[in-house]
């Protein structure tokens, strides 16, 4: 399908969603262009293994040409799995199951999806971009304003932009994020040592949530096998196409209060693997051994915030998506499908317009009344986890660490 170039899209950013409506949109003949802040697309950690459930899934099927969506699938993890809530020791106390079905659920890295999601849009994502504002260009459309003082024009402007989206205060003025009193310290350790996994058999499916003796402090890791080597599979699906060197690894999240990070620690590595050996020390000998082994260069500090609901839109031609209107803590692996779910609906919303002839203002506030609604209970969700699970209130941790693993064998024997 030709592309037409009377009607234009400007996304600000080049994450998960940003990617996933282009590809939608230019499948469907729409001009639309990417302009990221970051002078490449890979020149800073944005996440490792993410869980795709069925929501996900059926954005990436709906968005991407048919082999790049058999592309993510095979370079996946095996569907199914589990997520284990634990005390310090590893001793189980609940379980939450995932539908072992390849439609329901697959786990993916976010480097290959990423790298997945470009393939096919050669000119039109544009790094060292960084989103600064929209103006109106006149009765049929805006400008996106840029940092440096460039500018494009386009039909319509979505914010994609993440967490610090720059756009955000003008879009969406009542609905800045909430920081909350946790963050995490997260990194990548290999998972293989001299041929043998450093993950037990017992876990190999699983991801891990281990609740500390004290209150407030967690441990998250899960393992990432690639089902097929991303090389491998590029070089059989889209040759020519960047593809990440999948090696398998285990990715893991220290998660404190923020009062415990030392002033300064964000962008200093050691700090923080320092922070992490130190903070780990009461926890199971295979969480200590993660840590000691972690990937110094993939160590990043994560503030947990969480999204206010928007009450008004400013700019009719204009909208956002993902973390830069709904971000949420990391529990229940509902962020990056959510920001995939707003994709392939905004997308739907806008070619429906185009193909109806309905104004794309109309689409655009159809969009956001449906997407709000599910992704603030997701917000909703994913905080309510959190606060259960770090909080500080005595009655639930002392059955989560004490009562519960109680009546469980040890998942992993100490040596």
């Amino acid at each position: 399908m030709g592309i037409s170039t009377d009607f234009s899209v400007a996304i600000a950013g080049a994450g998960l969603s940003g990617l996933c409506l282009a590809q939608y949109l230019m499948r469907a003949g729409i001009d639309v262009h990417v302009y990221e802040r970051d002078q490449s697309p890979f020149v800073r950690q944005q996440g490792y293994r993410i869980i795709l459930d069925r929501y996900g899934l059926e954005a990436l099927r709906e968005s991407l040409p048919r082999p790049l969506y058999r592309l993510a699938l095979a370079t996946g993890d095996e569907p199914g799995g589990r997520l284990r809530f634990t005390d310090s020791r590893l001793r189980d106390a609940f379980t939450i199951a995932f539908k072992d079905e390849p439609d329901a659920t697959r786990q993916v890295d976010r480097a290959t999806l990423r790298s997945i999601l470009m393939t096919g849009l050669d000119g039109r994502v544009h790094y060292g971009r960084a989103a600064a504002a929209v103006d109106d260009g006149g009765p049929a459309g805006l400008r996106l304003r840029f940092a440096d003082g460039g500018a494009v024009a386009a039909s319509v402007v979505v914010g994609a932009d993440g967490v610090g989206s720059a756009l955000r205060a003008q879009l969406v003025p009542d609905a800045d994020p909430e920081s909350t009193p946790m963050v995490g310290v997260y990194a990548r350790s290999p998972l293989w040592h001299d041929g043998v996994s450093v993950i037990p058999e017992a876990l190999r499916t699983s991801g891990v949530l281990s609740i500390a003796d004290r209150p407030g402090r967690a441990f998250f890791f899960t393992s990432m096998r690639f089902g097929e080597s991303p090389r491998a599979a590029f070089a059989r699906v889209a040759p020519g196409s960047y593809a990440p060197t999948g090696d398998d690894y285990v990715m893991w999240g220290l998660l404190v209060r923020r009062e415990e990070v030392p002033a300064g620690a964000r962008g200093d590595l050691l700090a923080l693997r320092d922070l992490a050996v130190r903070l780990s020390a009461g926890f199971h000998p295979l969480i200590r051994l993660l840590v000691a082994t972690g990937e110094l260069d993939t160590t990043v500090l994560n503030p947990f915030a969480t999204g206010r609901r928007p009450h008004r839109w400013a700019v009719p031609r204009a909208t956002m998506m993902g973390d830069a209107v709904h971000v949420m803590p990391p529990f229940g692996a509902q962020g990056g499908n959510t920001a995939l779910r707003d994709a392939a609906l905004l997308g739907r919303r806008i070619v429906d317009a185009r193909v109806s002839g309905t104004p794309v203002e109309d689409a655009i506030a159809a969009y956001q009344d449906e997407m709000v609604p599910y992704a603030f209970r997701a917000v909703g969700t994913a905080a309510g986890l959190m606060r259960r699970l770090t909080g500080g209130a005595a009655a639930p941790h002392w059955v989560l660490t004490r009562v519960l693993p109680r009546l469980h064998r040890v998942t992993v024997p100490e040596a």
